[in-house]
């Protein structure tokens, strides 16, 4: 899911950076006003989440590998543009810290994961909920559905910026510059694997979750959803007698040991990890197309690149601290840059005394619900 720079053309890249960049603005301001103090501990450990679940590539047949990627749940809880928020920064360091996907395809990566997939799977979550109560079983399913639905859109969305290059960017002779691959090969690829696998896998998370806070923190299901009416005996029925924080703590580290499950994986799609493994006769090409040879690896000075510091001699314990790190630096972050912000929000607001004019009571000072 996570494209290598080279794949994409760079007019393609200037696009998609100028649909993600005006999107990422929007959602900070979003996010600013909807996410409290108390919640950016929430949004920092669920970017943290969304990393780590990344970093489980599930195996495919034909060489290629999906994961999900935890941008619906976060979006069912603090809102959509929450997720884009919280997906991006995990992909930002992603392709800083470790060299999985591009710096220059940045912008389409966002594009695919960091908007499509908490914004489709989110607007499905709504559709299928309805009015049903915060405790209904029928969010369980709303969600599952939300997340199926959303990471598969964002697996076809990658697929169709990879599959449009051959058609439209080529040299005088009519080879591929960048992705040699169409749309006939990409779109079932891409759907496949996370239609079977990915889709199951995002789907289990986000419902399984939104299951288990029904139970142990109604609150934290309120945020994005203020004026939804809750079925209180449905949540006495099924209290949980673990603490929140705990069974997060616990998951999180529980997934920083399972990670080198994704090891498994036999390699990325499409020569993605190697352009020089590319099947070039099968694509009757001579050689690596010019363009994806020339840009790709234009990120190589990664501190830890492809998740391992050992030179291949131990890549399960590569992986591991590679898993801690990016958790430890993306909550850490996020935490930082979203109470910051919030921080330059209060300091600009005009100060209140007792001369100073009252706010208008039909000035709302948040925006409405989604």
């Amino acid at each position: 899911m996570h494209i290598p720079d080279g794949y994409l053309s760079p007019s393609t890249c200037a696009v998609t950076f100028a649909v993600a960049v005006p999107m990422l603005a929007v959602a900070a301001r979003r996010v600013r006003n909807r996410v409290k103090n108390r919640q950016v501990p929430t949004l920092a450990m669920l970017s943290a989440m969304s990393f780590l679940v990344m970093m489980f590539n599930i195996p495919v047949p034909d060489g290629t590998s999906a994961h999900a990627a935890g941008g619906v749940l976060v979006a069912i809880l603090l809102g959509p543009w929450a997720g884009l928020i919280a997906v991006s920064v995990a992909l930002a360091f992603q392709a800083l810290l470790f060299g999985d996907g591009g710096v220059l395809v940045y912008g389409a990566n966002v594009l695919n994961l960091g908007i499509v997939l908490p914004f489709v799977g989110y607007g499905v979550y709504r559709l299928v909920a309805g009015g049903s109560t915060l405790t209904s079983r029928r969010r369980v399913i709303a969600a599952a559905a939300g997340g199926y639905v959303g990471l598969t859109a964002s697996s076809l969305a990658c697929g169709v910026l990879l599959g449009i290059q051959p058609s439209l960017f080529t040299n005088s002779d009519g080879v591929p510059l960048y992705s040699p691959y169409d749309l006939s090969e990409t779109i079932p690829a891409m759907l496949l694997a996370h239609l079977l696998v990915a889709g199951v896998a995002e789907a289990v998370l986000t419902a399984g979750v939104i299951s288990y806070l029904q139970r142990a923190n109604i609150a934290l299901l309120s945020v994005n959803h203020p004026k939804t009416p809750i079925d209180e005996a449905a949540r006495v029925r099924r209290t949980s007698r673990f603490k929140p924080i705990h069974v997060a703590l616990t998951a999180i580290v529980v997934m920083v040991l399972l990670t080198p499950l994704g090891l498994l994986a036999p390699g990325g799609a499409f020569g993605e990890e190697a352009p020089q493994d590319l099947k070039l006769t099968e694509l009757n090409l001579s050689t690596v197309p010019t363009g994806l040879q020339k840009y790709n690896g234009f990120w190589e000075h990664t501190p830890i690149p492809g998740y391992d510091f050992t030179d291949d001699k131990h890549p399960v314990i590569g992986y591991l601290i590679s898993a801690a790190i990016g958790v430890a630096v993306i909550a850490v972050l996020l935490f930082l840059i979203a109470h910051l912000i919030q921080w330059i929000s209060r300091s600009r607001r005009p100060e209140v005394g007792p001369g100073a004019e009252p706010p208008s009571p039909h000035k709302p000072t948040v925006d409405a619900p989604s």
